[in-house]
């Protein structure tokens, strides 16, 4: 107690050497080697999707690379930025506090007020709900999918089952996943990749109901884990903050399926 108290640099070192990739995907796979060692995580049925984290960046950051954005206007902290007449693309401007997070929005009708951004993706076990993987892209229109190949190829044997929403009912994404010998579960759309060899079995329809529950695990993070607004600059401290996220997430879901909370009341 009388010792002399540490430098902050300290503290600042720590926590670099803690927030990387390595370390959280560690962490994570000691957390689901538990939830293998109770059974809750087999390799039959598995669903994927994404969505949008809102960056530590505001949108008046996001400027031209050649330097022809207009220039702030008023003083102060909180100064005006007028965007009118200007096509912001992220090929063409960067931000200057994150030089990682992109202009995206997943539809015409969403989000009007456009915000910098990363894209989540979870895999989840469709049994009991928890997150088998985790991968964090740039929101670009084919993040999910990328991410989705990503995360099968790691954690994903022959055999299994993927379940995901008719963003993912593209001719690549399902050969890709045929390929590797795993069914791809996906919703079916107009003019789409899924065909009746898939949408015959029974199994097909219980996936695409199951499939929903991975916004579970969006709502907790956003909510309870702070991934609504990421609090770190940069793609690589993103990456550990949602892998450390997910990792409390199925802690907190296997509380829940062993009742582990009530046995501490």
């Amino acid at each position: 107690m009388d010792d002399k108290v540490r430098d902050h640099s300290s503290f600042t070192k720590n926590r670099d050497h803690l927030l990387n990739e390595t370390v959280a995907r560690a962490f994570f796979g000691k957390v689901l080697s538990l939830a293998r060692w109770h059974g809750l995580v087999s390799s039959e049925h598995f669903s994927v999707d994404g969505t949008l984290n809102e960056a530590w960046a505001s949108a008046k950051s996001f400027k031209a690379n050649d330097g022809s954005s207009k220039p702030p206007e008023g003083g102060g902290r909180n100064v005006t930025v007028d965007f009118t007449g200007e096509e912001r693309k992220n090929d063409k401007h960067t931000s200057t506090t994150d030089q990682d997070a992109c202009l995206f929005k997943k539809s015409k009708g969403d989000q009007p007020k456009l915000k910098l951004s990363f894209m989540g993706h979870a895999l989840m076990k469709n049994r009991t709900g928890l997150a088998v993987d985790v991968e964090t892209m740039l929101a670009t229109g084919k993040a999910k999918r990328e991410a989705a190949k990503v995360m099968a190829k790691r954690s994903l044997k022959r055999g299994s089952t993927l379940g995901a929403d008719k963003n993912y009912d593209t001719a690549g994404f399902v050969k890709v996943t045929r390929q590797r010998g795993m069914t791809p579960h996906v919703a079916q759309k107009t003019n789409g990749a899924i065909d009746g060899r898939t949408t015959r079995h029974a199994c097909y329809g219980v996936s695409l109901h199951l499939r929903k529950r991975i916004e579970e695990i969006f709502r907790w993070a956003k909510t309870v884990g702070g991934l609504r607004k990421i609090c770190f600059i940069g793609l690589a401290k993103v990456k550990a903050q949602s892998i450390f996220t997910l990792a409390t997430y199925n802690l907190t879901r296997m509380a829940t399926i062993f009742g582990w909370r009530l046995n501490t009341l």
